[in-house]
This record gives structure tokens, sequence and C-alpha cells, in this order.
């Protein structure tokens, strides 16, 4: 086994030169029985806005902390000793800051190694111990706790979580091993691969307790007291802990195997196999059901040293970083300052997008909103759906009666567009055709303030074109949300050329309110979401047009680690759509789109794929197949996906060199949020680079260095 205290730390000491240090503070607590608790708190210094992290000097003092604690308990002098972090935060994981300054494979070993030294010296000191998670805990937070014998929870906890295999790692501070052992299998599953696929989903306080990751739960008003009061009665032998969901030899017989079998095949139908983090931590999940806690680090240590040096988990940390600095600061904003008052907000349409826009924008907004369509029926029918919406909401605890109350009272609808005239803010959610939308606010314009701001949902049409017949075209903006709308996080606002700044600020800051992520795009076909599918959405019908089968293309994009293939998400988007988008781009820019006569006719005949009961897939349609025969020039699956980096490589350099945004780094942005672009693939410009496709398109990479691997 290693003997974690014969290595020699210093290079990594050496890349950690302006570390945000976590400090381990140790007081002594006199207990009720008379016995001395030590505790240790984790505190970094600063407020609760920057969470205690843990880098390499943070982790050697830790270690250092617990090994003179060893020696006063031999001595006698402390009866147990106790973690706990700063007010409401625990620890919230890994020191992520310098992680690309990690040189190689074997420094990567090392941070693995230095977490299991650090946390595994509690274990070493001869006494019981203890963690008190009094707030947020994320990864190496959890494995700080998980590290102790025995552990409480604050009630109000803002989250626990392992999300490692979300940011293309493994928990490998020894959550691999010991959680499983602690909870279970099929929970630790769940907590280690699931929840982190599911949008990084976090556990509440309950939550923890309930799966056995906390012993005890405590509420936040007298929590420490509680928490020490519960110690002293686990060391007088008073209070006896009791774990139901630690696995006994049943279920290390019968269920381990069994349940990390399902959970491999549900990754594979799901994500496919692309993403190595999942599958890593699944091996080390299956191998936790036996052998020692000192193997099972082993085997950590080798995965996350194979993991940090690979280029996946480099992009997810190029793509995390995105998502949490450049979302929360977008280019090219104006100064809030310029924003408007949204005190009402007006919203034409009534159907299924304009009643979810509705629902949205009173939660968030907390300001009345008035829909309005043809007739009273449409906004009855609208309205009906809204209230149904918050009916649910109430039923399953998200909101209280007092609230639904509110939101019930805030919401109106209409036939009669003057009452729009005292709205700041008014969308459109009509059909997606230009003459349609440009009569639509030709109209409202009629009866809303001057002061107003005019946006439009449209997915691909020219905001400018839909403006050309209001008197004053500055104060219309696109605001394009995502299907669906209270789920996706990312809006595109469109900035035409005519469109104020004012307009523009106003527009920034309605999004940021509605806790969406906004991206500034130029006013072009596609903006940046629609136009990369329309990308991939045209070489698809191309090379089914052309006469390579479906199944050959279904499979060919695969290595792009994509939620779904392209056929896949024409059906998800609706075949009639997609026919349109590509029609629209063709329109623009007839030389780099195709134009698809089979994919109108697919849309007709309205499916590609046969589905279950169930709607699982179980072949292609034969009239689907039959539509787009034909062809006498099939392509490989190597030469699709060839084709494809490319194109997308030219075309993103094109909309680069538009300005259709600032940075890559946007495009990036759009994609993750809005198409479901996987972190481990960093979006989409870091893999052309890693392909090779930026540098066969046009001569560069879109990134420098190109974001690599250290090895």
């Amino acid at each position: 086994m290693t003997d974690y205290s014969t290595i020699d730390f210093s290079d990594l000491e050496a890349l950690s030169a302006d570390e945000v240090v976590t400090h381990s503070y140790v007081r002594d607590v006199p207990l009720k029985s008379g016995k001395t608790l030590a505790l240790i708190t984790l505190d970094n210094g600063r407020d609760h806005t920057r969470p205690s992290t843990l880098g390499p000097l943070g982790l050697l003092e830790y270690q250092k902390t617990l090994e003179s604690l060893k020696a006063r308990a031999a001595a006698g002098e402390i009866h147990a000793v106790a973690v706990t972090g700063k007010p409401y935060i625990l620890a919230a994981g890994a020191d992520l800051s310098r992680v690309g300054d990690i040189p190689s494979r074997d420094a990567a070993k090392k941070m693995a190694q230095l977490g299991h030294w650090a946390f595994g010296t509690m274990k070493q000191i001869g006494v019981p111990s203890f963690a008190f998670i009094n707030g947020l805990a994320l990864g190496g937070g959890v494995e700080v706790a998980l590290a102790a014998d025995y552990r409480t929870i604050d009630s109000s906890a803002a989250a626990v979580a392992l999300p490692e295999v979300f940011l293309g790692i493994i928990p490998g501070w020894g959550g691999a091993y010991l959680l499983p052992n602690l909870i279970g299998i099929e929970n630790a599953l769940k907590v280690v691969i699931e929840n982190p696929l599911k949008n990084n989903r976090t556990l509440k306080a309950k939550d923890a307790f309930e799966l056995g990751i906390a012993d005890a739960i405590f509420s936040p008003s007298n929590y420490l007291e509680d928490s020490l009061n519960w110690a002293d009665g686990v060391l007088s032998g008073a209070v006896k802990v009791k774990r139901s969901n630690e696995p006994g030899k049943v279920e290390r017989l019968v269920k381990w195997d069994a349940a990390v079998g399902i959970a491999r095949k549900m990754l594979e139908s799901r994500i496919g196999t692309v993403a190595k983090s999942p599958y890593r931590a699944l091996d080390l999940l299956k191998a936790a059901k036996s052998g020692t806690a000192e193997e099972g680090f082993e085997r950590e240590d080798e995965a996350l040293a194979d993991l940090i040096a690979g280029d996946q988990f480099r992009a997810s940390i190029y793509a995390f970083d995105l998502v949490q600095k450049r979302a929360k600061r977008p280019a090219g904003a104006p100064d809030k300052a310029l924003a408007k008052p949204v005190t009402k907000v007006g919203i034409i349409g009534a159907g299924l997008m304009a009643s979810q826009f509705a629902l949205l924008f009173v939660r968030r907004l907390q300001v009345p909103v008035v829909i309005t369509d043809l007739d009273q029926s449409r906004v009855d029918k609208g309205l009906d759906y809204i209230r149904g919406e918050i009916a649910t909401l109430l039923g399953k605890g998200r909101i209280s009666q007092d609230e639904s109350n509110r939101l019930n009272a805030l919401v109106s609808g209409t036939t009669d567009k003057a009452d729009f005239n005292d709205a700041d803010w008014v969308i459109e959610a009509v059909f997606e055709e230009l003459r349609v939308k440009q009569d639509v606010f030709a109209e409202i314009e009629k009866h809303v303030s001057e002061t107003a701001v005019l946006a439009t949902n449209t997915s691909s049409l020219s905001v400018e074109q839909i403006g050309a017949k209001l008197a004053h075209p500055e104060r219309l903006v696109g605001f394009h949300f995502f299907n669906p709308v209270a789920v996706m996080p990312l809006i595109e606002v469109v900035n035409t050329p005519a469109t104020d700044e004012a307009t523009l600020s106003t527009a920034m800051v309605v999004a940021k309110n509605l806790k969406k992520n906004a991206v500034i795009t130029r006013d072009t076909p596609g903006f940046v979401v629609n136009r990369i599918l329309a990308k991939v959405l045209g070489e698809a019908m191309h090379a089914v047009d052309t006469g390579t089968p479906f199944e050959v293309m279904n499979r060919a994009l695969d290595p792009f680690g994509l939620p779904m293939t392209p056929f896949e998400l024409l059906e998800l988007v609706g075949l009639k759509v997609g026919a349109h988008v590509l029609d629209t781009h063709h329109a623009a820019f007839p030389e780099r789109f195709f134009e698809s006569a089979n994919l109108h006719a697919l849309a007709e005949h309205g499916k590609i794929f046969d589905r279950d009961g169930k709607g699982k897939i179980t072949g292609f349609d034969k009239k689907a197949v039959k539509i787009v025969s034909g062809g006498t020039t099939p392509m490989t699956e190597e030469e699709i996906l060839r084709r494809v980096e490319d194109g997308l490589a030219d075309e993103v350099h094109r909309m680069l060199e538009d300005d259709v945004v600032h940075a890559a780094e946007d495009i990036d942005l759009c994609l993750i949020l809005g198409a479901g672009y996987p972190f481990q693939m960093g979006g989409l410009t870091p893999y052309l680079d890693r392909v090779g496709a930026s540098q066969r398109a046009f001569g560069g990479t879109f990134h420098t260095p190109p974001i690599v691997g250290v090895d």
C-alpha cells in the first residue's frame, strides 16, 4: 500500500503561490461529560461569497493539524476530534483555479494522493472523529466529512453533492470508495453519477440525512451545540448510531454488480460512451464492494491522475468557467443603469409558448402580466394553463398559498390591446412568419407608451426586418428563449443596428432578473444556436440525401458526445421546424447550407424513427427510409465526421469574423446552455481545435494555446 507520508509534495506547493488558503483553526471544546473535543474550523478568511476551497497549501496545513492532534490524543489531552466550517460553508471542494498549471500526470496523481493523505490522517488520530456539516459541502467538502467516523448536518445546509463527474473527473479523495460502503451502491450511484449528469443536481440536508451521509440532523438555531452534545453522547455510549443504508452481505453478493450493470446500460443509452469520467466513476464504485479503503484510494489516485491529465477535464474546467464567470459578465452588455424599469409585462399570444413566458415573468419579476390573443377563447385557454401550472407548484410545495394567490392575481388576459398601454415590456410569441410578426408589432405600437420595450422571440428571422413597420425600431430587441422555457438557462439577446442602448440594457437586466444567462448576438440568420444546429442538420440531410443509410449517419457524430443524434434532435424540435430553420439558412447562405426537399417530405410524413409504447426508439421508420432513398454516393462515418467538423470550424470562424458574438467563448456558452453541448467537450470550439478541424478549415485555432491535456 502507498505510504502517502513519504511522498514529496513540494512541486504542488510551488504551483500554489497565490492560493487562497483554507486554514485549519483548532480550539478545545469542553463537553458536558468532562471530556475534551478538539474542533477544527476550515476557514479561508473570506466572507460567504467566496466559499472555502481546498488547494495544496490548505491540504498540507489540514494534515499537519491532524498530525498534531494525534500526539495530543496519545497524551490523553483530547478525547475526540471534529471538523466544521465557517458560517454556512463546510468546503466547496478542490481549488480548481490553478488546474491549468498542473504540468504532468505525475503531478496530477500527487493531487489525489495529497487529498488521501490529508483526509486519511483523521482515521489515525486514535480517538473518535466527527464532521459537523454546517453548510455547503461539495466534492472535497463531502469527502472531508466522509473521512470522519460520524457526521451531523445542519438542516439549512444549502447543498451537498459530489459533482466531480460533471467536471470530467471522479470523487478522488475517498468518495468513490467510502460513499457506497456507507449508503449502499444504488444510493451512491445516484449521488456520484446520476445527480451530476442531471444538470449537477444537489442534495438538500434532509436528503443527505435520509441517505445516511449524515447520522444526525439539527436545526440551525442551535446546530453546533446540538452537534457537540450529540458527539458527547456517542462518546459515552448514550447515543447509538444506526445506519440502515449501510450495505450488508446480501447487497454485496447480489445487488451490487446488478445495480452497476443497469447504471452502465442507462449511461450508454443516455450519453453514449465518449465521456470518460462517468465510466471511470462506475468502475470505482463497482470495485468498492470489496477490498480495503487503502486499495480503493489507490484506484482513485490512478483514475484521477488519468482524468486530470486528459483533454476532457481541461475542457470541462473551461466550460465551468464560462458558466460561472463569463455568463455573469456578458460581453458587450451596456451599463445596467441605462435599463428602463419594468413594472408590467405584456405578452402577445396565449398559446403554449406565450403561456410559459407569462408564468416565468410573473414568478421571477413579480409584476402584473397580461396576455392577449385573437379571441377570448384562446385567452381563456392560456389563462387556464398558467393557473394550472401555479396550482401544480402549490401542490408540490414549491410555493405557498399566499404566493399562489399573489401570482394568480397578477395574471390577466384581454382581447383589447389598449390594456397594454401601461406595459413597460411587451414580448410576442406568435407564428414564426415575418409578415405576421411585422403586423403584430405595428398594431401593438399604437397602444403602448413611447418608452415601452418591444421584444421578439424569433428563432431565425431578422429582428431588424420584423421591426420594419415600427415608427420606433430603436425600441425593438430580439429575446430568443429555448424550450422548455422554465428549464433552459439561455436567452439570445439580439442587437439590431437600430436597437438603442437603453433597450439593450433593459433586455439584459430582464434576462438576469428571470434568472437566465444572456448572450448578445448580432442580428444574423439563426443567431448562434440555430445557425450551428442548421449546419449539423443540413449535413445530416445531405448525407442521407446522397445515399448514406440513416444508421451510418446516426452514428457518425458520436465523437461529439452530444446528448442525441441529429435525427433524434430533428424529431424533438419538430421536423417542420427543422425544415424551416434549414430553409432560412439556405436562403441566407446557399453555398454552405443545403436545401433538402426530402426533409420537407419527412416533415409531411411526421417521423423518422419507430418507437415502442414508452417512446423508446426501436428502428427507422420504413416510409422515412423510402423517402430518402435514391442517393448514389454514400459516405462512411469517418468521412461524415470529418466533413461536419470542418464545416463547423469554417462556420464558427465566419461567425467570429462577422462579429456575430464577441468571442469563441460566447459561441461555446450558447451551445452549452442552449443546446446541451457537453461540459466535457468544452462546448464546440475546444473540440474543433483538438481534432485539427480549425487548422484544416482556416489555418489556425480558436484558442491559443488549444485546450488540451498536460501529457
